[in-house]
């Protein structure tokens, strides 16, 4: 078997699995509409483990910028200190994310929110057949996004298209805008295939640096978790200017400084990765409408704001997987990593 198959097919295959994703949020499913109508909850909780808290990062901030009252917290947070994340009086909708459906702490997890804070339960993974799925009032599966690998990314990357719909669906946002998605996916892929290869498969970077904002910032964090698990890689993820609050002394000649561009605070989160250069790193700028960098990966202009979180991710999934083969790794077998953490004790 070649190393890196699965991962490199899961990767490549996101454009079609995005479109599955997409068809899964039924905005006219009664049981979805009466459970994110305008009223029935004050805070959403969404929480999930590893690259699912990654991604609760993500949608807690588009839920945020839909309107509600959202936090993100590690599934082990809400099982361990309920009373730290549950506010008394308060009426709560959680958001459970996980790929398999049977991670021990997320379904843990979920079993004490229903008992401490009594409100529903919405969950969204890849297994409708899963204890998170039978235990859930309402379930967003897409069942045709698991993978054969341990490491996530189609899972990941679906899963995070389903939830931004969910979180456009709360806001009133017409979900129509979001089409343009696999289409959109496909011609990164292809048209960014080599830029990963080639950064992937220099000698010189030791060091990977993911920076980003707002809702960018759980993207970040779940590339540099990519980074570190398929290749071993020294891999960290920051919001974007706090890294230069400390973090960039780590930067120099051998460093890859990735910056998620976000449109809102290009300018900003421009100037750092500028500085970054002129301390000798490598820089790589993803995001639309991009000013002159080193390296870039320019995304569409003429999708709205909601819709561009998961865009940001594929090339750097392409970059991990090149890094991980570079290294000698499989990332289809990460180094002591299996594909759903079991816990007896808990």
């Amino acid at each position: 078997m070649t190393a890196g198959q699965h991962t490199l097919r899961e990767i490549m295959s996101q454009p079609e699995v995005w479109a599955t994703a997409l068809a899964v949020v039924d905005p006219d499913d009664p049981q979805l509409r009466s459970l994110l109508a305008s009223g029935a909850f004050d805070r959403v909780i969404v929480t999930g483990c590893g690259s699912t808290y990654y991604l609760a990062l993500t949608a807690a901030s588009l839920l945020r910028q839909a309107g509600c009252h959202a936090l993100a917290c590690p599934a082990s947070e809400l099982l361990l200190h309920p009373n730290s994340v549950c506010l008394p009086g308060q009426r709560y909708l959680l958001l459970s994310v996980s790929r398999s459906g049977s991670t021990t702490e997320t379904v843990r997890a979920q079993e004490t929110f229903k008992a401490y804070a009594r409100s529903p339960v919405l969950a969204v993974t890849c297994d409708s057949g899963s204890p998170l799925a039978s235990d859930a009032d309402v379930v967003i599966a897409i069942d045709g996004a698991q993978e054969n690998s341990v490491a996530q990314t189609r899972s990941f990357s679906s899963m995070a298209v389903a939830v931004q719909q969910l979180a456009a669906l709360v806001g009133g946002r017409d979900l129509g805008a979001s089409r343009k998605l696999p289409a959109t996916c496909r011609h990164l892929l292809e048209r960014y295939g080599d830029l990963a290869q080639s950064l992937g498969e220099n000698s010189n970077i030791a060091k990977f640096f993911f920076l980003g904002s707002g809702a960018l910032y759980g993207i970040a964090c779940e590339a540099m978790l990519k980074m570190k698990e398929m290749s071993l890689s020294y891999s960290e993820a920051y919001h974007t200017l706090e890294f230069r609050h400390g973090p960039m002394s780590m930067v120099g000649a051998d460093s890859l400084v990735i910056g998620l561009i976000s449109p809102d605070a290009a300018r900003h989160e421009g100037r750092v990765l500028q500085e970054m250069a002129a301390m000798g790193a490598t820089v790589l700028a993803i995001g639309p409408e991009l000013g002159e960098y080193q390296h870039q990966v320019i995304l569409p202009v003429d999708l709205p704001t909601w819709c561009m979180p998961i865009l940001y991710l594929p090339a750097l999934q392409l970059l991990a997987y090149h890094r991980a083969i570079f290294n000698g790794c499989d990332p289809d077998q990460p180094h002591q990593l299996s594909a759903v953490i079991s816990l007896d004790d808990i």
